[in-house]
């Protein structure tokens, strides 16, 4: 089992992390914690781990498409996905199922080309659709079941930094990302 900056994975999982062109991620609970805070004149704030950001990059920067698709609206997420470079912003979106083969028929890609991350129950139709599908830590349970890879961090807790991380070690670049052999 190849070890992982985080812990150990399976060999099928790290090979098919290998062949990831398409990172799509929920954002309340895998970005961010889950919470949404919302104050007396409406205003609505969410928190993003800055270890987060960092690894969407890396990912951009060695030509992984990163996209989100969430079932709420948000200026917030807009903006921080943007400063990002995540080039695919599906916001206001029940069916995330839909939208996702949507996506993955305009990229042209098949389920072997995509890892689909999320923590609630909206966030299981995506997996049909994908060859890796992740759980935040602290999704819950019944999506727990569903995927195939558990990180060990949670949701707006560095999840999807330790996402990014392990497909780039997949990939067999890590080293250029961290310069240091991992």
């Amino acid at each position: 089992m190849p070890a992982t900056l985080y812990t150990e994975i399976n060999d099928t999982l790290f090979t098919q992390l290998s062949k990831i062109k398409l990172l799509v991620c929920d954002v309340d609970g895998v970005f961010s914690d889950g919470r949404i805070y919302l104050g007396n004149a409406g205003e609505e704030l969410k928190a993003f781990h800055t270890r987060d950001g960092y690894g969407v990059k890396a990912l951009v920067s060695h030509n992984v498409n990163v996209a989100v698709i969430t079932g709420r609206r948000s200026a917030i997420v807009e903006n921080r996905m943007k400063a990002l470079n995540v080039a695919h912003i599906i916001q206001g979106e029940e069916n995330k199922a839909e939208a996702l083969s949507a996506l993955m028929e305009t990229l042209e890609l098949n389920a072997d080309d995509v890892a689909a991350v999320g923590d609630d129950m909206p966030d299981t139709g995506m997996f049909k659709h994908v060859a890796v599908k992740i759980a935040v830590a602290d999704a819950h349970p019944f999506v727990a079941t569903q995927a195939n890879w558990i990180t060990t961090l949670p949701g707006g807790f560095g999840a999807v930094r330790e996402i990014s991380d392990t497909i780039l070690q997949a990939k067999g670049v890590a080293n250029e990302i961290f310069g240091a052999s991992v």
